[in-house]
């Protein structure tokens, strides 16, 4: 039992001279810290915690964060919902009976977006989304402290369609079916 004692306070001892380094360590060399720099994984002493709000680090040009949608350029093709390993773009398609504009670059729209909510508690951040996208409407931006304390908030919806909308749409296009179906039987 003395042996076991010993053995405990000779570990406490052990653990609390580590700790006591890093923090004597850290409180000699407190600086910023700049992740774009490419010594910034040599660092092996002194990094302290980012005091965030107050402070934040300075993000990567390249990095991949918060998803963003222009549904104005979207023509809601489904290639993005499609490419997603972790299903979680949603998106569900109203047809229109005729062309109802054109996007930033030029692209005919041709389908109404009833449904476009990104479920941003499922996203693994791959970028799949983005690369896939033939206009170019869903991006990744440099936004990455969206958190929340209830999980439904964090599913975002893009669509600018009200359930009025969509039910109208949808009663226009089964009326052009329809027209079309008696003009092919006359």
């Amino acid at each position: 039992m003395l042996k076991t004692a010993l053995q405990a306070f000779v570990t406490a001892v052990k653990g609390l001279t580590i700790t006591l380094r890093h923090f004597f360590g850290a409180r000699r060399s407190r600086r910023e810290v700049d992740v774009r720099k490419a010594s910034y994984f040599d660092q092996q002493e002194g990094v302290t915690t980012v005091q965030f709000p107050k402070t934040k680090m300075p993000i990567p040009e390249v990095a991949r964060y918060q998803l963003d949608v222009e549904i104005d350029d979207c023509i809601v093709c489904d290639l993005c919902a499609k490419a997603c390993p972790v299903d979680c773009i949603t998106i569900d398609a109203v047809k229109a009976t005729g062309v109802i504009g054109k996007t930033s670059d030029g692209s005919v729209k041709r389908l109404y977006a009833a449904k476009f909510d990104i479920d941003m508690a499922k996203c693994m951040y791959c970028g799949l989304c983005t690369v896939v996208c033939p206009t170019e409407c869903i991006t990744m931006t440099d936004q990455y402290d969206r958190s929340t304390f209830q999980l439904a908030e964090l599913t975002y919806s893009f669509s600018d369609m009200t359930p009025e909308e969509v039910d109208a749409r949808k009663q226009e296009w089964t009326r052009f079916q329809a027209e079309k179906e008696a003009a092919k039987h006359k």
